[in-house]
């Protein structure tokens, strides 16, 4: 099944310089691999930030955060799983990963952790 193409961070970060990445971001992990059936996007989401946590990949956390929350996880989840994955991951890690969801949370309209169901 082809899925239209879902337009990215990467188009503004990379189109000029590499097309070809935008088209596979777009139209293949976006497209495609996002959304075939057996996961939802919302897990798709968790498991994404929590592979970012624990590769320490900083900078890709706060497009993916705000997917996640999109996607229905909400501020206190994001924060439960990386508190979870400190011990995983490390500390660094985790506490990295904690200062993209601040900042995220500050550019949001969802609550903070605190307002739990």
């Amino acid at each position: 099944m082809t899925h239209p193409a879902i337009r990215s961070s990467a188009r503004e970060a990379y189109g000029e310089i590499a097309p070809e990445f935008v088209r596979y971001s777009e139209e293949v992990l976006f497209g495609e691999v996002w959304r075939r059936e057996e996961l939802s996007l919302r897990d798709r989401s968790l498991i994404t930030v929590a592979a970012l946590t624990a590769g320490g990949m900083v900078e890709q956390m706060p497009y993916h955060m705000r997917l996640a929350m999109q996607n229905g996880v909400q501020s206190y989840e994001l924060v439960e799983t990386i508190t979870h994955l400190a011990f995983y991951t490390g500390w660094p890690r985790a506490a990295a990963a904690l200062t993209a969801v601040k900042q995220v949370l500050a550019q949001s309209d969802q609550p903070d952790h605190k307002e739990q169901k």
